[in-house]
């Protein structure tokens, strides 16, 4: 009896489409965020246009056909790090897809607002992270794992200057400092303003690569920016950084009476700081 099941060719063909199928999906999970997503639409682009252009396109036809026909090298060349990250992923989880952190909660973006507010009152440099939908893993190998709970005692132990890491970035991926000592890519914008340092600059670029949220403290003015979309926003106080992170973040906001109440603290927090 059960010879005649697995005999039967709809019963291969069916585990052949769903073995497929999840492997497409697996992938597409391991790109989500990514810039190889963006590249693989590309691709998808330019077989669809392949194809059109064997309509009368002759010129157009030929170039993509030489191009297409060394697409396995090319994929391999492009996409090598996310090759690499996706199976060394499989082999420390077999058959478990990505499961991406849960977003930030406020009682963490509180501790990311205290450890700001301390740093910029005594002048201690500092550059923030905080990863959205877009995945900052290749930026997170280049710096000192961490991997551990947001905390304003962590954070600003990092940013000391006597720490070998205070010169770096830290990333933020949901609730847990993933890294720190990482770099960012600098903008090259020739008409940035020059009193802006290699923290503003390295925000910036990021920012301007990635959907990240970047809070950068200077250590020569003690000011609070908050750089998103390529766009700084510079001078913020604790409550004007605190409602920013939650709208770019998209947390709701709490009600009145537990605004005013994180408010409070907050300028406790500080005040508490300055008579240190």
């Amino acid at each position: 009896m059960f010879d005649a099941i697995f005999n039967y060719r709809y019963v291969w063909d069916t585990l052949d489409i769903l073995l497929v199928a999840f492997i497409i999906y697996y992938v597409l999970r391991m790109l989500e965020g990514t810039r190889a997503l963006q590249v693989l639409f590309g691709f998808v682009l330019l077989v669809v246009l392949y194809y059109v252009s064997q309509r009368g396109l002759f010129t157009l036809n030929w170039i993509l056909g030489q191009f297409l026909g060394s697409i396995i090298l090319i994929v391999v060349i492009i996409f090598q790090n996310d090759i690499r990250r996706g199976l060394a992923a499989l082999g420390r989880r077999p058959f478990l897809l990505k499961m991406s952190p849960g977003k930030p909660k406020e009682q963490y973006l509180e501790e990311v607002v205290k450890a700001s507010s301390y740093l910029a009152n005594r002048y201690i440099g500092a550059l923030i992270a905080i990863e959205r939908n877009q995945t900052l893993s290749d930026y997170i190998e280049i710096g000192m794992r961490v991997d551990a709970l947001v905390s304003r005692e962590l954070i600003i132990s990092i940013f000391n200057p006597s720490s070998p890491l205070h010169d770096g970035g830290i990333i933020i991926v949901g609730n847990r400092i993933i890294s720190a000592g990482s770099f960012f890519p600098l903008t090259t914008d020739p008409d940035l303003e020059r009193e802006l340092g290699t923290r503003h600059r390295a925000a910036l670029g990021l920012s301007s690569e990635t959907d990240a949220v970047v809070i950068v403290v200077s250590e020569e003015t003690g000011n609070i920016s908050l750089a998103m979309g390529g766009d700084i926003t510079r001078g913020m106080d604790a409550t004007a950084l605190h409602n920013g992170l939650m709208d770019a973040l998209d947390i709701k906001r709490p009600t009145a009476k537990k605004s005013g109440l994180v408010n409070r603290l907050i300028r406790k927090e500080e005040g508490e700081d300055k008579n240190l």
